[in-house]
């Protein structure tokens, strides 16, 4: 029971439920978007989305849950810079109530989206994604060539055989 003037605590927003907010938020039928790109693109760092927008750029999304996570991000060495220029815009990630604790460390240059939990009109149990602030544009990015863009695609593409042997071997093999 909730007590009068206080909001009931909402359960913490998963990495995955972020990750499917903002992939709608950017546009799954417009962009090619893949989580955890962490090999197969030569010299590319890991990447929690990455995304090919239809015009052929590429843009980072890192995405942190608590203020410690995104702390421990400026300790990996890389900086999210990629050597081959391929990442035209970057932004971290946040659920809403964690952006003025972390505020003060995000980098100038970095877009901020927001992540919520709402109840929709169904009474369902929703995350939405939100741009918060723009990235400033990479100097030096170039778009990804098309061979880059087709291997995205392709290691994107296995994440969904590997996600499906999951709901097989958990026995839920219905969607």
């Amino acid at each position: 029971m909730a007590i009068k003037g206080r909001k009931p605590k909402t359960k913490p927003i998963t990495t995955i439920e972020m990750e499917v907010a903002i992939a709608k938020m950017f546009g799954i039928r417009q962009h090619i978007i893949v989580p955890n790109l962490s090999w197969g693109l030569t010299g590319m760092h890991e990447c929690d989305l990455f995304l090919i927008k239809k015009s052929g750029v590429g843009v980072e999304v890192e995405i942190k849950r608590s203020k410690s996570d995104f702390l421990a991000d400026f300790k990996k060495g890389h900086d999210h810079i990629d050597r081959y220029n391929r990442i035209t815009e970057f932004y971290y990630a946040f659920p809403e109530n964690l952006v003025d604790k972390c505020m003060e460390q995000i980098p100038e240059h970095a877009g901020i989206i927001t992540c919520e939990r709402y109840t929709d009109y169904k009474k369902e149990d929703r995350v939405s994604a939100h741009i918060e602030r723009q990235p400033k544009r990479i100097k030096g990015a170039r778009k990804l060539t098309e061979e880059e863009q087709l291997k995205v695609a392709r290691l994107g593409t296995m994440r969904i055989w590997t996600l499906k042997e999951k709901i097989i071997k958990n026995g839920k093999t219905k969607i």
